[in-house]
């Protein structure tokens, strides 16, 4: 089985599969009969991702499928746990917790330099710019993680998510906010750079 990482801890099951060309992903046995319409009109590579996810479920609850509300967030039945998702071809991550969980898996991309002023405020402090990608990738993914578990399609990632100061290591945990005019929620991310991806989780 291309199971890639296994980041689980006391508190949460998080673990990252590798798309294998010659691994089975058949949809009629993966894939809930609720979705199977969903991914008519997908990508491969984004059927793979999909597919992929289900075989981690399928291989720590096999009794649960995944669902989705009106707005799109995957929720796991029974709904006696939570769930996260996250893909970045050929890698797909889920997450199970009894708490809320949020996750995000983001390959190191130059471009991300040209959506810098998209996402970042205050992180203009701390950044170096030496490491530009690097800090940029490790923000973007805290803060995707973090709109997973405290959203609202009237905040942004930019005024509404912080980040707040770190040191670059290829393992490290850093605090994070979610915030507005009237209050403010922290949070801590913990974050791993491994094979030119980053994954940050949020709970």
């Amino acid at each position: 089985m291309p199971l890639y990482k296994d980041l689980s801890d006391d508190v949460a099951t998080i673990l990252i599969w590798e798309f294998d060309k010659d691994e089975e992903l058949d949809p009629e046995i993966l894939l809930e009969p609720e979705n199977q319409n969903k991914i008519l009109n997908y990508h491969p590579n984004k059927i793979a991702e999909v597919l992929m996810v289900r075989k981690m479920l399928k291989s720590v609850l096999p009794n649960h499928k995944i669902l989705y509300k009106e707005d799109g967030e995957p929720y796991l039945f029974p709904n006696d746990l939570q769930i996260s998702v996250s893909h970045s071809f050929p890698l797909a991550g889920l997450a199970i917790s009894k708490n809320k969980i949020g996750i995000d898996i983001e390959k190191r991309k130059e471009k991300i330099k040209n959506i810098r002023h998209k996402f970042i405020l205050h992180e203009n402090n701390f950044i170096d710019d030496a490491e530009e990608v690097d800090f940029l990738t490790a923000i973007w993914c805290v803060k995707e993680a973090l709109y997973k578990i405290h959203h609202s399609k009237h905040w942004s990632l930019k005024k509404h998510y912080d980040v707040l100061p770190f040191n670059l290591k290829e393992e490290l945990s850093v605090k994070c906010r979610v915030y507005d005019d009237q209050n403010e929620d922290f949070f801590k991310a913990r974050i791993n750079f491994f094979d030119n991806y980053c994954f940050a989780v949020v709970d």
